[in-house]
């Protein structure tokens, strides 16, 4: 194609998605630096195709190959770039590992996001799913981004407000969905920090090291632990960590349902809603440890679906809709995928 740009084409995604499916693009550009998104912007040829924009492909299913170009975030660098009376402010490119940045900002004595360990993906993916685990989501510390605007060729710079997060959602899901494309994320950490320990699973986790007032790192270690026993490593068994979303129902629904099931596992939401646990509801489907073909569950987490070698991302959805039929038909949920469907 026409341009000073380093792209590629006919480009195996097999590395750059966690589920490890082997589909191809038709061209291929890493992104470095801004400057190859404002030359990309001038090439009218090159606007004009579909893109697909990846991270650390944690949250993506590739069911064919794409079309289009794919653009790989791959910007680096961290930094402590200001502080206030209550909060020290901390920047990360887009293209950083989101573990390795949490990890970071423990070593710099800053706490707040322990929670968020060992998450899977890249940080400028965060924002656009507003990731979340053991009570705590990216919204709670997220002060700013900013963004390239590939409808304009400008740089957006947007707050807290700007991204109207939600549960597993934000703008970028929506009005900005394929048009920004984010460039570093900015996070205000507290100085007068407070744990989180609303789970009980973490809380338990703490209890069985013997530490009864811990501190940051010990609840990323905490955080670790546990999901390291409960989760495979992408590296050795393809998967994107969580595949449904918690359903938000009705009182009314999650009532009738613990009536039939009174082990059933909700959360009250502040909107008098319950969350249910995803991943409870398939297991009383059944499907925990099954699978079709090279298209699985896992045998420890209902929630998390894997490629158990060779399976296809026509064969991981296919399993996908299988289990949310089946939801569906036993307790009248319907499951929302968390990952983008390509």
């Amino acid at each position: 194609m026409a341009s000073q740009l380093d792209i590629q084409s006919h480009y195996s995604l097999r590395a750059l998605n966690t589920f490890g499916i082997d589909a191809k693009a038709a061209h291929y550009l890493e992104v470095t630096d801004v400057a190859q998104l404002h030359a990309l912007y001038r090439d009218t040829s090159l606007r004009a195709i579909p893109r697909l924009i990846l991270g650390g492909g944690s949250n993506v299913l590739l069911t064919h190959d794409f079309p289009g170009l794919v653009l790989h975030i791959a910007t680096l660098g961290m930094a402590v770039t200001g502080e206030d009376e209550q909060q020290v402010f901390v920047t990360a490119q887009a293209g950083e590992n989101w573990h390795a940045f949490v990890q970071w900002t423990l070593a710099q004595g800053f706490a707040g996001l322990e929670n968020l360990s060992l998450i899977p993906g890249s940080v400028g993916a965060a924002p656009i799913q507003n990731i979340g685990a053991y009570g705590s989501e990216l919204v709670d510390f997220f002060h700013s981004l900013t963004a390239f605007d590939m409808t304009s060729g400008e740089l957006l710079y947007l707050s807290k407000a700007d991204c109207a997060f939600a549960y597993r959602d934000s703008v970028f899901k929506h009005t900005l969905r394929d048009r920004a494309i984010i460039l570093e994320v900015r996070f205000a950490l507290p100085k007068a920090w407070q744990p989180n320990l609303r789970y009980a699973e973490l809380a338990a986790e703490l209890a069985s090291r013997g530490i009864t007032k811990a501190n940051a790192q010990d609840i990323a270690d905490a955080v670790i632990a546990i999901r390291t026993r409960k989760l495979p490593d992408p590296a050795k068994v393809g998967n994107a960590g969580s595949f449904f979303k918690n359903p938000v129902v009705s009182a009314e629904l999650r009532n009738s349902l613990l009536a039939q099931y009174p082990a059933l596992v909700s959360y009250p939401q502040a909107d008098g809603r319950y969350k249910l646990a995803a991943g409870w509801l398939i297991d009383q489907c059944g499907w925990k440890g099954k699978s079709i073909g090279a298209a699985g569950v896992h045998e420890n987490q209902a929630l998390v679906l894997v490629n158990l070698g060779g399976a296809s991302g026509a064969d991981l959805l296919h399993l996908a809709n299988k289990i949310r039929d089946d939801v569906n038909a036993k307790c009248g949920v319907i499951l929302e995928p968390e990952p983008v469907i390509v």
